[in-house]
């Protein structure tokens, strides 16, 4: 039997691991996209890529019940537990299409800029929501958390051999991307809140989650892609992605149903230094004034919400 003094320790350690796997994730996304592309188009279906990813995280979902909490396989569970998945599923399906149609008001790099909106709206809605009282240096480390987004997004890379693009943004663009930062807060502090409140194991509370999530992304990539194979353009490096956003999802449910969503926010605002790095050593790209600025605004963020007591 292993002591309080040995087991705490150890917990901290794969805690801080898994969050590292998490940063290194997320941030490995965007360059495994560009290496997916083919003349500089992105080959395959997008919502064919969601329902697979969907899918095999059911499928870690069914294989971590088995192994972990076999005992429930005999229990009947209540639909009313699995109901409320329901809706948190639709709104990570709507802000999933909602990526795809924005593209079309606005250019890529207005649309990174003000994406990272959705770190205020998260937090909002999780201290109104969850109750939780943010002190002033709190929200102040939010506040830089979502500067350094902007800085980074905005120029803390730089490709010499690329023309610049002409940022511009619609009326509609603006009515999207509102709304997708208001869809992407509710739909995490939504998730956090079904995920804390049941006393179910997280692996059953999994399964019902992403047994919507595939039904769900199945319907839109039928109505969306009804032509098109799917798995048409797929290669390893889709594969890659498949297999790791579906891990980041798993461990995101741990974050978020031992932790917080704001835990979450400053793994997603920390990831950005790994999609520099991977960019540097893959693509040739420069690091500008700006990644640092996002750096030291990012270090002095967390200083600010878990330093300053």
């Amino acid at each position: 039997m292993y002591s309080l003094e040995k087991i705490f320790p150890l917990q901290r350690v794969l805690w801080g691991l898994m969050l590292i796997l998490s940063i290194a994730i997320y941030g490995s996304h965007a360059p495994l996209l560009t290496l997916c592309k083919v003349n500089g188009k992105i080959p395959f279906s997008a919502s064919s890529v969601v329902v697979l990813i969907e899918l095999t995280k059911l499928v870690f979902s069914l294989v971590l019940l088995l192994l972990w909490d076999r005992r429930l396989l005999g229990v009947s569970v209540s639909w009313h537990y699995a109901a409320p998945f329901a809706l948190s599923a639709l709104l990570y399906a709507a802000n999933n299409n909602l990526v795809v149609h924005m593209q079309h008001f606005m250019d890529p790099s207005t649309y990174q800029v003000l994406s990272n909106l959705k770190i205020g709206s998260t937090a909002l809605l999780y201290s109104m929501v969850l109750h939780q009282r943010l002190t002033r240096h709190k929200w102040l480390a939010l506040f830089l958390l979502t500067v350094a987004g902007v800085c980074y997004t905005y120029g803390g890379l730089q490709n010499p051999s690329a023309s610049d693009m002409q940022l511009h943004i619609t009326p509609i663009g603006l009515l999207l991307i509102s709304l997708y930062c208001l869809i992407s807060g509710l739909s995490a502090v939504y998730t956090e809140v079904i995920l804390k409140t049941q006393d179910l194991p997280l692996n059953l509370q999994n399964l019902f989650l992403y047994f919507f999530g595939v039904l769900l992304n199945m319907i839109v990539h039928l109505f969306s892609s009804p032509e098109a194979g799917f798995l048409d353009g797929f290669s390893f490096w889709v594969l890659a992605i498949v297999v790791s956003q579906a891990l980041n999802g798993l461990i995101m449910s741990v974050v978020m149903k031992h932790s917080n969503n704001i835990t979450r926010l400053f793994v997603i605002s920390s990831s950005m230094l790994v999609n520099a790095l991977l960019s540097v050593i893959l693509f040739n790209l420069q690091l500008t004034a700006f990644f640092f600025l996002a750096v030291l605004l990012i270090g002095l963020a967390v200083h600010l919400y878990y330093g300053v007591k």
